[in-house]
Parts: structure tokens; sequence; C-alpha cells
């Protein structure tokens, strides 16, 4: 008791501290995100259309995915310096593989009858991008994204190292005063954050999938013996109820 006493006491006597490292955290997990949707997916989708390219890009953001983070800010010091921009380049690249492979197999599963009616109402490669498989690939997406989420806000903790600021100070100078209490102090918080990302994704993650198996209209798959002009009749109402 006398423990939890001392880290409310602590928390509520350091609240702006905290407050302002949450925020810091958030900013730079944030930024790292944005960078992450940005590269990320458009990746995901090249090698769908280029699938020599697929294993290239797949083992390289792979290959940098094993590298610890702190050897990896060994590498990029040098070049960037400290502060918030290695961060940032270490945070991306480790939060690539999962959202670059994530939308290369929910693409790449989508149903081929699916497809196949879209190019026979004539849909061009943009269009069959647009409104077919990315609607049928997003939970696959928002999967990888989710992952991608927690494991960029665990990870800015260590950006204390290299003077990024956020969290990770909190906890850092908690181990190195040996002071218990000031390391809670920063890993709740994180935790806290962690969880709270992973939980709306997760809800967003099942809204997504609910949507698309309780679709009343019929799919493309079940229209093999129907003609043409029925075929694509479904087609249409399919993709429609799929970008809702």
């Amino acid at each position: 008791m006398t423990f939890c006493a001392d880290l409310f006491a602590l928390t509520m006597s350091r609240q702006d501290l905290i407050l302002g490292a949450m925020l810091q955290h958030l900013r730079l997990s944030a930024t790292a995100l944005g960078f992450i949707l940005l590269l990320g997916i458009p990746l995901g989708i090249i090698i769908t259309r280029v699938r020599k390219l697929a294993p290239v890009i797949i083992g390289i953001t792979g290959f940098l995915y094993t590298i610890p983070v702190l050897a990896f800010f060994g590498f990029v010091i040098p070049v960037l310096g400290i502060g918030e921009r290695p961060a940032l380049v270490a945070l991306v690249i480790y939060g690539l593989l999962p959202l670059v492979r994530n939308t290369f197999v929910g693409i790449t599963e989508v149903d081929k009858s699916v497809i196949d009616a879209a190019r026979g109402m004539g849909a061009t490669n943009l269009q069959l991008l647009r409104d077919v498989e990315i609607p049928l690939a997003l939970p696959t997406i928002v999967a990888g994204f989710r992952t991608v989420t927690v494991m960029t806000i665990s990870i800015a903790t260590i950006a204390a190292f290299i003077g990024a600021g956020g969290l990770g100070t909190i906890i850092l100078r908690g181990i190195t005063t040996y002071h218990p209490e000031l390391i809670l102090a920063g890993a709740i918080p994180v935790a806290f954050l962690a969880i709270t990302a992973d939980s709306l994704l997760g809800l967003l993650e099942k809204s997504l999938l609910k949507r698309e198996s309780s679709g009343k209209q019929k799919r493309p798959a079940d229209t093999k013996h129907e003609t043409a002009p029925q075929r694509a009749e479904v087609y249409k109402n399919y993709t429609k109820e799929a970008a809702k």
C-alpha cells in the first residue's frame, strides 16, 4: 500500500511533467504512424502489381525489422544526429513490415471471381483497386496497422536514449536513479496508450469483418451459372455493398 501511495503522490506532484511527456510521445508516435501509412500501403499495393518485387521488398523490410533498435540507432546517429529525426526513421522502418505484408496478403486474397467480374464489367486497374480490392482487403490492412500502432507506441519509449523525448525519458530517469515509482509513472501511461489504441483499432477491425460477413448481397462467386448481364448486376451491387 505504501508503494501505491508513493506512486500516486509522485504522479500528482509531477503530473505536468508526465502529461507533457505523454503528449510528446503521442506526437512522435502519430508522426511515425503517418509516414508508415504513406509508405507501407503504397508499397504493399505495388508488390501486388509487380509480384517479382514481393519477396525482395518483404525480405528487406523483414531484415531491417530484425535489427535491434539500439543497434539501429548506432547506424543512423552518425548520419542524422540525435533527437526526433533518427527516432522517426527507426520507428518508420520497424513499422513497415506488418503493414506492407498485410496489404499484400489482403489484396492478393481477394476472391478471384470478384476480380473477374469487375474486369468483365470493363473496370480499369484503378477502379478495380479502389472499388473492389482495397474495400475487401481493409480488415486485413487494419489488422496490420493495429499491430504497427501498438509496436510503435511501445518502441517509441526507447527513443529517449537518443534525446527524442516522450515517456521513455521518465522511465530512463527512473532506471538511472533506481526509482521504481518513477519508472511506473512512465510505463503505465505507455501501456495505457498502447491498450487504448489497440482496443479502438480492434473495434474498427471487428466492425469491418462484421460488415463483410453480414452483407446480404449475393457474391460474384455465386453467379457461375447466371448470364453475363445477371453477373454484371450482382457485381455492381456487391461492390457497392463492400465499399459502404
